[in-house]
């Protein structure tokens, strides 16, 4: 690989990682987010199954007319502003995934313009991985990202506001999409290019 071709491969896997360590924690806040809305979905989905189980009208409250159905109608009001709001989220894993994603096609697209031998793909130093590695690490980010979302779009897309189940259901379903070993490679990933990302 030529010297101004081998620039131009480390400037875009440079931005590649730089713009995967800003998005990482926009991802992570927004599924953080996520599991709290859908703790609060939980907790409404047992506060409506109670309600239906109670028949006011036989109980020192029957003096409220219309109490019961009221009551519901709220429940069912705030399971949607919840709804919403996770829907919001989803838009910024969609942000995130999209950013990630146009990256790596960046880099790749620069590496395909440039010419490698296998010494330049494979060479490492203190300050910096192999292309080859970086490469993958990119890669697998963006696989990653792009398999969590889907799964998680198409989980929220199973909520409705009347389904008590599959609302109590949610937290845990949720969290089982979790992939700890993922996400740790991601950091991993990112503290191996913590030189090469500050060098200029």
């Amino acid at each position: 690989m030529s010297r101004p071709a081998g620039r131009s491969v480390l400037q875009a896997l440079r931005r590649g990682f730089v713009t995967l360590d800003k998005q990482q924690e926009v991802w992570r806040s927004a599924l953080a987010e996520s599991s709290l809305l859908l703790g609060s979905l939980e907790n409404l989905a047992g506060q409506m199954r109670a309600l239906s189980s109670v028949q006011i009208s036989s109980t020192p409250l029957r003096d409220f007319p219309e109490l019961q159905e009221r009551l519901q109608f709220q429940l069912l009001q705030e399971v949607e502003a919840l709804l919403e709001k996770l829907h919001l989220n989803m838009c910024v894993l969609q942000s995130v995934r999209d950013a990630v994603g146009n990256q790596v096609s960046a880099v790749l697209q620069v590496y395909q313009q440039n010419t490698c031998s296998l010494d330049a793909m494979t060479d490492r130093s203190a300050a910096a991985p192999s292309v080859a590695d970086m490469l993958v690490w990119l890669q697998d980010v963006e696989l990653h990202y792009r398999r969590q979302f889907l799964r998680r779009r198409a989980l929220l897309q199973t909520l409705r506001r009347d389904d008590l189940s599959s609302l109590e259901s949610a937290p845990s379903r949720w969290k089982s999409l979790d992939s700890a070993e993922a996400e740790q490679q991601i950091s991993d990933s990112l503290c191996r290019v913590s030189l090469f990302m500050e060098s200029q």
